[in-house]
């Protein structure tokens, strides 16, 4: 069996395009030798700054002989019809197919052409050129005079097969057995013949380190060692580590100092300046938490100084870019929150939405309305959801975005503000990712949940609303984003009501969304009381169905219900990601008027426990018999069966049983649900477990008699609607 290597080797690939760069080439050259029908043993792929490397072991000679048939005519056809699957098959005379014989169509000829395999060498010859004019990059470039596009110029594309060159030519390149090692310590060429040559020899006299893998654990292990021996602690970045493994083919890693005087400034400037800019790793000190005048920083040389020279200029840029912030931070502490907010009125939101002043006015009524349902100061909570945003016009946050609400934190301190408004303006946008904590403090609740909900309800009400993959304004994020602090917070809160009256709100302002002119709404407006608020107006025309404006509230509720699904996706994805099982999910969703996420997740955990039990899964197995039946019928009648059994037709103790047991448990469910006790509601449940077996194992329910069929039928009705209290379980696998 023999080996393919194939290196494609190029200027700079920028660090973040590497990692699926490499599983692209791996995919496709898999792809390519699977189309052309070869079989291998084993596929390895490697990727580093300047080269994507992939390794194909136990492949054959050629690729597999072919059997190809071709169906002809029946014996006897017309002889234009033969003459025509002649040409087609490549024969010269019908005596050289078979006759075949089908019992229903009766004999008829068949092309039978074997096709010999073709050498692998001329089969990669075809493939690596393809591969390479097709393969995607987020951003790609032409250079001299070629049209082939790469991350970067293309310098070398090593192809060897069994020890030998396959020959090719891509855009001017040619293929060869020559590859090039690190640009200082070992550059080379080299010349090999088979992958361990290749791979020892770059990483003995050319300095490169091929694997991703071994790379990011070399940075990390120096880096915890050099920490260590100076009694400091590395600050974890795995996002910062991912990017140096890309940035070096031999990775040193040097510590370096910075200008103590720097440690005056929040951490997280010190922390971001580091790492957008220079990609350093920031130090603590262990003893006391907080940040130390050092860094760590990983070079892609070895110094015959150690690295002091490299520390020493890594140092003075730090200092430039720390420079800078401290001139920023200084400025910025000048002006008050306060004042900085009053330049939101020149800032567009959106343009259907107005200004992110007006965005802030909305952000504060609504945080005021939610701060008594999550704990919060009502008064608090308005005042940080009205200098939340204010850091957005910082010299700070302009110079670093990712700072937005931190540094507007550390400013509300500085001014004297109340811990609990600097902590929400602070914690206002979060949790940004997945793995984001989530505001814990009742006015950071009530701000960030503020501040979200007026997001998603703006855009809804302007039907900007997410589509496929496309998300540009992170209104997925937004709604995950809220469902984690409802539900990590245990937040209780009607949504339909907020939605609804916040989208109301929106429409009020965006008159052409429905056929009301600006004239009729400001009228009716002006008609009401001037305490009545959008909600007030929402319910009293919905319910009296008058006035102009019935059909912008009508046109609310429904866009509030579609926004209502958008939540319900979200927190199933949340379940799901937690483990929690699909059909539970489904089968709670079900439910009619399900929009309090922390009832709704009570209810999941409740059935999960409850079908884990002997009584649940055997009371499930009961239901699925129970509802099958009721649907063969159904169908069959054209009708659904809807009522309650009469006990005078019960003809057998079991029917009497049953019938008795689903009283009782209904009963106990109900009041154990109005209690949003679910796990007693279940337990009320599993007493329905025995009657109905010993139902089902004594009762014929197609009786003869259309009268008793149909009563029986009913008993069937009354476990599945007892069981639906508690969740639909028709969506619940057996």
């Amino acid at each position: 069996m023999a080996e393919l290597l194939l290196e494609l080797f190029s200027e700079e690939i920028p660090a973040r395009m590497q990692a699926k760069a490499e599983a692209d080439l791996k995919a496709a050259v898999e792809s390519g030798l699977s189309e052309a029908g070869v079989a291998f043993e084993r596929i390895t792929a490697l990727s580093g700054p300047r080269r994507l490397t992939v390794c194909v072991e136990g492949l054959p000679a050629k690729s597999a002989d072919v059997k190809e048939e071709r169906k002809g005519p029946k014996v006897g056809a017309p002889e234009k019809a033969v003459e025509g699957f002649l040409r087609g098959a490549g024969l010269n005379s019908i005596d050289e197919a078979e006759v075949r014989s089908d019992p229903k169509k009766g004999d008829f000829y068949v092309a039978v052409r074997e096709v010999p395999g073709r050498p692998l060498p001329d089969i990669i010859a075809e493939m690596v050129p393809d591969i390479v004019r097709s393969f995607h990059w987020p951003k790609s470039m032409r250079w001299g005079r070629g049209e082939l596009r790469w991350v970067r110029p293309l310098q070398r594309v090593l192809c060897i097969f069994d020890g030998k060159v396959v020959d090719f030519e891509i855009d001017g390149l040619t293929s060869g057995n020559e590859t090039e090692g690190h640009r200082v310590h070992g550059r080379g060429p080299f010349k090999v013949s088979s992958f361990d040559e290749y791979k020892t020899l770059l990483e003995s006299k050319g300095s490169v380190i091929l694997s991703r893998e071994d790379r990011r654990l070399l940075i990390d292990e120096k880096a915890h060692v050099i920490c260590h021996e100076r009694g400091l602690e590395l600050v974890e970045d795995k996002g910062l580590l991912e990017e140096v493994t890309g940035l070096a083919e031999w990775p040193v890693v040097i510590l370096g100092d910075m200008d103590p005087d720097f440690l005056s400034l929040p951490g997280e400037v010190i922390q971001l300046s580091m790492r957008t800019h220079q990609k350093y790793f920031a130090v603590r000190d262990p003893k006391t938490g907080d940040l130390a005048p050092h860094f760590v920083v990983v070079a892609n040389i070895d110094a015959t100084d150690g690295g002091k020279a490299i520390a020493e200029g890594n140092s003075r840029v730090l200092s430039a870019r720390l420079d800078d912030a401290r001139f920023f931070w200084d400025n910025d502490r000048k002006t008050p929150l306060a004042t900085m907010a009053e330049k939101l009125k020149t800032i567009d939101f959106k343009k259907e939405l107005g200004t992110v002043a007006d965005k802030v006015e909305r952000i504060a009524a609504l945080a005021r309305d939610l701060a008594p349902k999550v704990g919060a100061d009502p008064d608090l909570a308005e005042r940080a959801a009205r200098l939340a945003k204010a850091d957005l016009v910082s010299g700070m946050v302009g110079e670093f975005p990712e700072l937005q609400g931190v540094m507007g934190g550390y400013y509300a301190r500085e001014q004297g503000e109340d811990e609990a408004v600097a902590t929400a303006i602070a914690e206002h946008y979060k949790p940004v990712g997945p793995s984001d904590q989530v505001p814990s403090e009742p006015v950071s609740i009530a701000v960030a949940l503020a501040d979200k909900l007026d997001t998603l309800v703006g855009f809804w009400a302007i039907d900007e609303k997410p589509t496929g993959s496309k998300d540009p304004f992170a209104l997925r994020r937004a709604a995950l984003g809220v469902v984690r602090i409802i539900l990590e917070n245990g937040v209780r809160i009607d949504q339909t009501q907020y939605l609804a009256d916040g989208i109301a709100d929106m429409l009020l302002r965006q008159p052409n969304a429905v056929d009301i002119s600006a004239e009729q709404i400001e009228h009716a407006i002006a008609s009401a009381s001037p305490e009545t608020s959008v909600a007030d107006l929402r319910r009293e025309f919905a319910a009296t169905q008058r006035g102009a404006l019935h059909q912008l509230f009508g046109l609310a509720d429904k866009k509030a219900e579609d926004l209502l699904a958008f939540f319900a996706d979200r927190l199933k994805q949340y379940l799901r990601d937690a483990g929690a099982r699909y059909d539970l999910i489904d089968a709670v969703f079900a439910l009619e008027n399900q929009d309090d996420l922390v009832l709704i997740v009570k209810r999941v955990e409740a059935l999960g426990a409850f079908l884990e039990t002997d009584d649940g899964a055997n009371l499930l197995a009961g239901y699925k018999r129970a509802a099958n039946i009721l649907k063969a019928e159904e169908k069959k009648d054209g009708r659904a069966f809807e009522g309650t059994p009469d006990p005078a037709l019960f003809e057998q103790d079991e029917e009497r049983s049953l019938a008795a047991a689903i009283t009782e448990s209904v009963t106990s469910a109900e009041a154990a649900l109005a209690g949003e006790d679910f796990e007693k509601a279940m337990g009320a449940l599993s007493s329905l477990r025995a009657p109905v077996d010993a139902f089902f194992d004594a009762v014929t329910v197609n009786a003869e008699s259309a009268e008793l069929r149909q009563n029986r039928l009913l008993i069937l009705t009354s476990i599945r609607d007892a069981l639906h209290r508690v969740a639909d379980f028709s969506k619940l696998a057996a």
